[in-house]
């Protein structure tokens, strides 16, 4: 049985972050934690860099439905997913043993290529073509057809997500405490022949999505989920879905999505 104590710690592996990671080790371990070598083992799962360190340590994880993650930045600033300094390790333990924490709770994407067995993604999906000329698919809703897209490419946001690729597109910052998820285009062509909304949309968490390339001379398209390639040839169909499954992440009471949100771009 893990112990609700029992932390894992996701560093890269630079000599930098390393000793940090062991800096914070000998730190824990004074506060009665214990600190274990596989993710498997633990109930809390701290990433060490920035967000893009958190992503990784989700995704390299598993997903855990049985965990908390939290982030730790090292880059001097707090981040929509890291929401404690390095420096403020002592606080952060203080807050954990002391029930000061709340839980949040961030929706996934699930996603499946072809048909293929499904994946997750925490931030957003992102489908583009790979040589220099766009591309056509059909954006279907609930199995019907919503519009053809021929352009750059497509970027489907859950609410975290809303506030990265996303929002450099134009594209609104979702409240997290909304299940759903945002469709928002990448340099659309509208013509006689071509046709979108033009602006992003958002879908109720409890729609389907459906992404269905023409078959062309682009049928490798570049794809991603948050910040990691998709190795995928021949695509002919993306599904895409809110998951019933979501991140628990732990923050402290006084800060909350939209302060996060105003210290990053306010």
């Amino acid at each position: 049985m893990t112990s609700k104590n029992a932390i894992y710690l996701f560093a890269k592996n630079d000599i930098d972050t390393l000793q940090k990671k062991d800096h914070l080790t000998n730190v824990i371990k004074q506060y009665g934690f214990q600190v274990v070598e596989h993710h498997d083992e633990a109930s809390i799962i701290v990433s060490i860099g920035s967000d893009g360190s958190f992503l990784q340590a989700v995704r390299k994880t598993g997903f855990r439905q049985d965990c908390l993650y939290a982030g730790i930045s090292t880059t001097g600033l707090l981040s929509m997913y890291c929401d404690f300094l390095i420096e403020d390790i002592h606080e952060m333990a203080e807050a954990v043993l002391h029930n000061k924490i709340e839980v949040r709770k961030y929706p996934l994407l699930e996603l499946s290529v072809n048909q293929q067995p499904k994946f997750y993604c925490l931030n957003e999906f992102t489908i583009r073509s790979n040589i220099i000329k766009t591309f056509v698919l059909d954006i279907i809703i609930d199995h019907k057809l919503f519009e053809t897209f021929r352009g750059d490419g497509i970027v489907i946001s859950t609410p975290t997500g809303s506030s990265a690729y996303n929002k450099s597109l134009n594209g609104a910052i979702v409240d997290p405490l909304l299940p759903c998820i945002q469709v928002t285009e990448i340099a659309s062509m509208n013509n006689n022949e071509y046709r979108t909304l033009g602006s992003p949309f958002i879908l109720s968490g409890s729609r389907t999505l459906e992404l269905r390339l023409h078959k062309d001379w682009n049928d490798y398209p570049s794809m991603s989920t948050d910040n990691e390639a998709l190795s995928i040839q021949h695509v002919e169909t993306v599904s895409i879905a809110l998951s019933n499954q979501v991140v628990k992440t732990v923050k402290l009471k006084n800060n909350s999505y939209w302060e996060k949100v105003k210290r990053s771009f306010l």
